[in-house]
């Protein structure tokens, strides 16, 4: 019993929102604040009449449409002011503030960074209501969220079957949801990260309706437009 409650209590700690693992592509908005106002201007997009990065969003009439904000580059490197190219892929955004804060205290008594993604990016397809990519002005989507983006499943869809794709390390894995579980807020999955992509299987009646012999639906369609005509032939002949 000890030992079922033990692991229980293990699966809802794994299942505890630590944050989305940073990756190439990402783009933040990150700001640093302390007691002294003008030592921490340099440290702030805002605060500079020019964009300090190749890596940051474009300024001009670009720049109007898109958010500014740091972007993480192929490699998985952040420039960032005054500190420098600084690898960032694979941390939490509690991670990288963390690491801001500490590097920022050779020139800030008092430096307190505050970070938000700005293109969290999942994709719910298949049997849903409104299947496509949705940007989340959040990091903290779980997959319950992550449906309702996208209108909740269609009538058809398997809420025992689900299929949660998901890149790590560079590699596609594929987990299996039951939407149907009591214990799905305790899974390590329950939240999303950065790309994932939600699919909704078809259920078994949708899936036998998909594998009707072709030949014998269009000798339906056909018999249809038979008694139509015999139908019609019949009235006129009246």
């Amino acid at each position: 019993m000890e030992t079922d409650r033990a692991a229980a209590e293990a699966q809802v700690k794994q299942a505890v929102f630590e944050g989305t693992h940073l990756q190439s592509g990402d783009l933040l908005d990150i700001k640093v604040t302390a007691f002294d106002e003008f030592a921490v201007r340099p440290f702030n997009l805002h605060s500079m009449n020019q964009v300090s990065n190749p890596g940051e969003v474009q300024t001009g009439q670009a720049a109007q449409t898109a958010p500014q904000g740091y972007l993480i580059d192929n490699e998985g490197y952040l420039f960032f002011p005054v500190l420098g190219k600084l690898y960032v892929k694979g941390m939490t955004m509690a991670q990288l503030r963390a690491d801001l804060e500490e590097r920022l205290h050779a020139y800030l008594s008092d430096p307190l960074v505050s970070i938000r993604q700005l293109n969290f990016n999942v994709t719910v397809l298949g049997e849903v209501k409104k299947p496509g990519q949705y940007t989340s002005a959040s990091d903290k989507v779980t997959l319950l969220q992550a449906l309702g983006m996208a209108g909740d499943m269609t009538d058809y869809g398997d809420r025992t079957n689900v299929k949660l794709v998901r890149n790590e390390n560079g590699t596609d894995q594929t987990i299996v949801i039951d939407f149907t579980d009591k214990n799905i807020t305790s899974s390590p999955y329950y939240y999303m990260q950065q790309n994932d992509v939600l699919y909704v299987e078809p259920d078994v009646i949708k899936r036998k309706s998909a594998n009707v012999d072709p030949n014998r639906n269009l000798a339906f369609q056909i018999g249809g437009v038979v008694l139509g005509v015999a139908s019609l032939l019949i009235t006129i002949l009246r």
